[in-house]
């Protein structure tokens, strides 16, 4: 084994196949990373603002911001399908940076409300949008980025332009976030390749197109079947969508850490920190989810071992849950606590790795699944927050610890199940392989006998 190997996977066998990985790995990666980074620039930054002066300017109350959370999960539950569905019609290049430029829109928009049940209006159809995202992009690459940026902005925005024009800071904050959106979409107009059999960018040659395909033969399937109830029979008589969709909707679960800011509203309510260091300080925890990410990402790559990711990330979250719930340790020890909780990023990557292999014989029955997977845990999301982690619950969160360490217990035996369920099949699939030989030689035994 080399590093070069292990970091980058098994080198090109011809300077073609180098040169085409190297156009495919640049432009795919620069646009997926992009539109992720706005995607999740957005959804961060509805957190950060609420601690940054949204929540006294609207006059929130209560599970106000919980509602928020919840109505953008709605919209994002109505949209992934039919956003799915649209992949399998339109090209990417063409619906990806059209829902991107509809949420770039409904950013600027957010910056201009006055109450918040215009948030509540703009945030579903919000969610509608970019619903598009998180399964186009694992559709197409099977892999995703997340950022630490949208704390550091909000602080850079608060610190330079609260007031400017008589505007909050956090108002400032959408309409920058709007700025980044839009000129990515039209970057995914011009440069995103879509897939090797329907992609038309001027950047590869017909021999690429050919050698992009032939590339992907005996590993994955990418031919479009036309649509039919014998794929929604096929889905459901096998075993892949239930195990995965409930491998995402429990495990995804252990993100409720980041995605609703839980270190920035203990920060908030404890006091004694500036609208700054709230907005700084919970960057860590991301920071260490893109560490978390990488190398594990890095790791499960080259094995093709995904199940001790989940065991690494359900433990950490164990952990971080207890030393949260230990209220009278240090203030040092929670604020390792929340960054070790950045371990929970680190699961979601590779749980769309592990679906993509498991489906990976299968084009269609991959792309339901991997929808299937986000739209469960977008369920279970839309109620969770609200049940297990209200704004009220600040500082301390003891019902969402607790089920923090029960949703990681969970985690670890569905992961366990799923594992078992991909070693059965590949033992089967491998005896219905060896059948056929063996009965091609008892026949030619047979006529060798019988010519004898």
């Amino acid at each position: 084994m080399t590093v070069r190997n292990f970091l980058w996977g098994q080198a090109p066998s011809t300077k073609q196949e180098r040169n085409l990985l190297f156009k495919l790995d640049f432009f795919i990666l620069s646009y997926t990373c992009l539109v992720y980074f706005t995607n999740y620039l957005d959804r961060s930054n509805i957190n950060n603002a609420y601690v940054s002066g949204m929540k006294e300017d609207l006059s929130m109350e209560g599970t106000d911001f919980n509602k928020i959370l919840t109505i953008f999960t709605c919209g994002y539950i109505v949209g992934m399908i039919p956003n799915n569905l649209m992949l399998q019609i339109l090209p990417p290049r063409l619906w990806l940076p059209l829902c991107q430029i509809v949420w770039g829109v409904l950013t600027f928009c957010t910056s201009a409300v006055t109450n918040v049940q215009q948030v509540y209006a703009i945030r579903f159809f919000q969610g509608i949008a970019e619903s598009s995202t998180f399964v186009g992009t694992h559709y197409i690459l099977g892999s995703l980025e997340r950022t630490l940026f949208s704390g550091v902005l909000q602080g850079a925005v608060y610190s330079n332009l609260n007031g400017v024009s008589g505007r909050s800071g956090w108002r400032w904050l959408f309409i920058i976030d709007g700025v980044i959106t839009l000129p990515i979409a039209l970057y995914g107009f011009w440069l995103f390749p879509d897939v090797p059999a329907t992609t038309k960018v001027f950047y590869l040659s017909d021999e690429d197109r050919q050698l992009a395909a032939s590339r992907l033969q005996g590993y994955v399937e990418v031919r479009h079947s036309p649509l039919s109830w014998k794929l929604a029979k096929k889905v459901l008589t096998r075993w892949r969508w239930y195990a995965c969709s409930l491998l995402f909707a429990i495990s995804g679960e252990t993100e409720s850490f980041g995605s609703n800011n839980l270190m920035g509203q203990w920060l908030k309510a404890i006091g004694g920190y500036s609208v700054e260091q709230t907005d700084y300080y919970p960057s860590g925890v991301t920071a260490f989810g893109i560490l978390s990410t990488l190398v594990c990402a890095i790791w499960t790559d080259y094995t093709q071992v995904r199940w001790p990711v989940l065991v690494y990330m359900s433990v950490s979250c164990i952990v971080a849950s207890i030393c949260i719930l230990v209220w009278n340790s240090p203030t040092g020890l929670k604020f390792f606590a929340y960054y070790l909780a950045g371990a929970s990023y680190s699961g979601q990557a590779t749980t769309f790795a592990w679906a993509n292999q498991i489906c990976a014989d299968d084009d269609q029955e991959r792309a339901i699944v991997l929808a299937s997977m986000n739209m469960w845990n977008n369920v279970v999301n839309a109620w969770w927050s609200i049940v297990f982690y209200p704004a009220t619950d600040a500082p301390k969160f003891t019902k969402g610890m607790i089920a923090m360490i029960v949703i990681c217990v969970a985690t670890l035996a569905v992961t366990g199940l799923v594992w078992y369920l991909e070693r059965r099949e590949h033992r089967l699939g491998n005896r219905l392989e060896d059948t056929p030989t063996r009965d091609s030689e008892q026949e030619e035994n047979q006529s060798t006998k019988e010519n004898t």
